[in-house]
């Protein structure tokens, strides 16, 4: 098992940027892919962004690549989201997700959740 805690969130306006991170323990993180979902008041959780074991593939939502930008650092067991150029409808709470295998982009495919954190981007 693999507890994970996202940090990062906050309030910002639009254009600007945020970054947030999950860190993992437990199990060893290298194992897993990880993923960005979010999910805006009375919407689904939604796909964001999601990350293979060692970095090397990344795969984006079309309303963020470009914007948003995926990474990990296997020796601090922490992935990243980077967040720029953020826009109203950016607004949620974010849960970063870990699964063993292959980076997917649905939700039910991941196993492991964190408890999120929110980022409202105000117009």
């Amino acid at each position: 098992q693999v507890q994970l805690a996202e940090s990062g969130g906050g309030l910002v306006h639009a254009g600007g940027s945020l970054r947030l991170s999950c860190a993992a323990s437990g199990r060893t993180f290298s194992n897993y892919a990880m993923g960005w979902f979010r999910q805006a008041p009375g919407k689904e959780r939604e796909f964001v962004a999601a990350i293979d074991w060692s970095g090397g593939m990344t795969t984006y939502a079309a309303s963020v690549k470009g914007r948003f930008a995926i990474s990990r650092d296997n020796g601090k067991n922490t992935v990243f989201l980077q967040m720029n150029s953020l826009k109203p409808e950016d607004t949620g709470v974010y849960y970063c997700a870990a699964r063993v295998g292959m980076a997917q982009s649905y939700r039910d495919a991941y196993r492991y959740w964190g408890q999120g954190t929110q980022v409202t981007v105000s117009s």
